[in-house]
This record gives structure tokens, sequence and C-alpha cells, in this order.
């Protein structure tokens, strides 16, 4: 039977002395504001968390939301900090708002976001590592670690043979089971036999336009119709997805094979080295290259093992992502292996393409962590 997570402060002195040793580890604590500017959140997080944040206006019609997450503004910080572009570490403790139903909407969680290392495999096993000490701290010593890595499922897409609406629409739709099947379906049974839209005429003849005019045109449109917003999303977000229709609907059908081959590096599960070695087979049968992504995992595995990890206790799972749609490589989460509570104890990744997003001019390395603090004080609790 799981148990009920207890109702914790920032001020708990086990949650203080956790992120103290962050900061003793050279992750300076900062404390984002609480009430955060919405549109960063609705344009990165996902699906999941848009339809769970707390959106209020101001008087002149801007977004704002009580934090869902401490990534994001943690890495807008960065971005604004001195360090930006040089590595850097963050801590943090504090409330993060999420409808959650019946259960309370204030969660307490710490973390430590990492960026600009360059050493990646390194970085992301020192993230998981601190991770599993996290456990460790609230006398969970041995949790059930769970990983995947979004890197080496989009290496897979690109080379194969799609066009690149479809290898967007693929990746994206990672993190979402049956939006990732349904893609799979869509694109075996080709878009003649997959059902036509209303509309499919107007996007069939965008399909082969000047994306800049098309995009322009059907902005207009929605505007000439008095459409501002949908769901979050500007009128030209609402362009960008009805012009991406176009695209995918425009993809002749993929054979049979290449989605087998796709679904076989999703089943795969086991320890880290077993599956680098089983998708490794699987790409050679194929004829395709996965060296760059499966020798960055197996490099991963080494550190871990460095690190004192026993990796036979790891389960690395082809199809396992999480949430939030601004994940681009490593992910994990640690789970009570008693089952005690529901959901996971700690949880993050790798997000490489986030800070480009919120205004980097290049791409900056990026990796994290968030520890649900209710849910191992609960376990920890109960030893």
């Amino acid at each position: 039977m799981s148990a009920a997570p207890a109702t914790i402060s920032i001020s708990d002195a086990r949650a203080q002395s956790l992120v103290a040793a962050y900061e003793r580890a050279g992750y300076a604590r900062i404390a984002p504001a609480i009430l955060q500017a919405a549109d960063a959140f609705l344009d990165l997080s996902g699906e999941d968390i848009r339809a769970r944040m707390y959106l209020t206006t101001d008087r002149e019609g801007r977004e704002y939301c009580l934090r869902p997450d401490f990534t994001i503004p943690v890495a807008q910080t960065y971005l604004a900090s001195p360090a930006a572009g040089r590595a850097q570490g963050f801590c943090y403790l504090g409330p993060v708002f999420r409808d959650r139903g019946g259960a309370p909407s204030e969660i307490v969680q710490a973390g430590i976001e990492s960026f600009g290392r360059t050493d990646i495999a390194a970085a992301d096993a020192e993230i998981l590592a601190l991770g599993i000490e996290a456990a460790a701290h609230y006398g969970i010593t041995a949790p059930s670690i769970r990983v995947g890595d979004i890197g080496v499922f989009s290496a897979l897409v690109e080379a194969l043979d799609l066009t690149p609406a479809w290898k967007r629409r693929l990746v994206k739709d990672f993190n979402r089971k049956a939006d990732l099947a349904h893609d799979l379906e869509r694109l075996t049974l080709g878009a003649a036999n997959g059902g036509k839209a209303d509309y499919q005429g107007v996007l069939a003849a965008l399909a082969g336009s000047d994306p800049k005019g098309a995009r322009a045109l059907v902005a207009d449109l929605l505007s000439i119709a008095g459409i501002t917003t949908v769901g979050g999303r500007t009128v030209g977000e609402i362009a960008d997805r009805f012009l991406e229709q176009a695209a995918l609907g425009a993809t002749p059908s993929l054979p049979h094979g290449t989605r087998s081959l796709i679904e076989r590096c999703l089943a795969i599960s086991g320890d880290p080295d077993e599956a680098a070695a089983a998708i490794r087979k699987i790409a050679d049968e194929a004829g395709i290259s996965l060296s760059g992504a499966l020798d960055r995992l197996e490099s991963r595995t080494g550190f871990l093992a460095a690190r004192g990890i026993d990796v036979r206790h790891i389960r690395f799972e082809g199809a396992f992502g999480r949430g939030m749609d601004y994940y681009t490589g490593f992910v994990f989460e640690l789970h009570d292996p008693k089952a005690r509570v529901s959901g996971p104890l700690i949880a993050g990744g790798r997000y490489d393409g986030m800070l480009t997003r919120l205004g980097a001019a290049t791409p900056m390395p990026a990796v994290g962590f968030s520890a649900w603090i209710e849910r191992l004080a609960a376990c920890g609790a109960d030893r």
C-alpha cells in the first residue's frame, strides 16, 4: 500500500542539509521567483505540464504562472548571469505548483542544474550519481534506477529515409507513447490510406509553397478570423503547426521493415551495456550507423562504473522518455523499490536544446535533476 507523502516545508532540516551539500560541491544556490512569465513554460514544457499549470493574466494581457518547474527559470538565470557560456552549476530548494487532481498542488523540490560542461558523458554520470546520493540521504540506499536516451532515438530517426517534417514529429512525440504509435501507424499506412481531413486540399496546396510565404498567408487568415491565441499558442505557432500537417500529409508510406526497425530499438531493455550492444547489433544489421549516440551511452556507463555504481542494477529502456518536451538526451528516474509512494523520487536528464530556445546565440550543454522531497521523506520515515 502506498504511503501518503508527508507535508514538508522548505525549512525541513534534512532537505536543507541536502542542498547545503550541493553548495559545498560547487553548485550556487538560487531561488527563482514563484510568479513566472508563462510563455517559456507553455513553449518548452510539453502538453502534460501545460494542462496542469496555474495561469493568470496581468492588466496588459500578459500571461503569468505559478512556477510549475525549476529547470526553465534556473536556465534563464544562468543565461542572464556573467557565467553564461561557461561551466556553472546551480542548486535550489522550494515549491513548484501543478494541478494534480485530488493531490496537493504545492510540491517541494530540491535539485541541481549544470550548464556549459562539454564533458557530456562525465556530466551525465555525475548528475545521476548525485541523484543516487540524494536518495541515500533519505535512507533509500538501493533505489530502482530507470534510464533512457532520447539521443539514441534521435540518431536512429535521423539515419532513416524520412522527410525532415516526419523526423521532427517522431522525435517530438517520443515522450508520448500513444502519439508515437499513432505516428508509426500513419506513416505505415501512408497519407492516401490514413484518412483525409476536410482541409486536406488546402494542406496539399501549401505543402509545396515557399515556407515563409505560406506561413504568412496562414497567419493572415487566422488574424482575419479574429484568432489571436489557442491553448497558449500564438497565431504564428498555430500557422507553423498547420504547415507541419501539410508536410506530414505529403509523405509516402513507410516500409514495414523500417517500422519494425524502429519498434525493435524501442523494445530494447536491459542494463546499459546489454542495451548498447543490442541496439548496435540491430543498427549494423540494418546498415545504419548509430556510433556517435551509442559511444556516448557506453562512455556514460563507464563513468558511472568509475564512480562505484553497479551498472547491472540500472535498467535501460529504449522507449523510456519523460514528460517534458525539452529533454534531448540521457534521462532517468529513481523509484522506491518498495513502491511506498507513486511516481519518481528523483528524475532528470539532459536538455541541450533549451538554452537556444530561451535566447542563447549558440547551443549550450545542460543537464540536471529534481527530487520530490515529500516522497523521499515518506520513504525515509518508513524504513
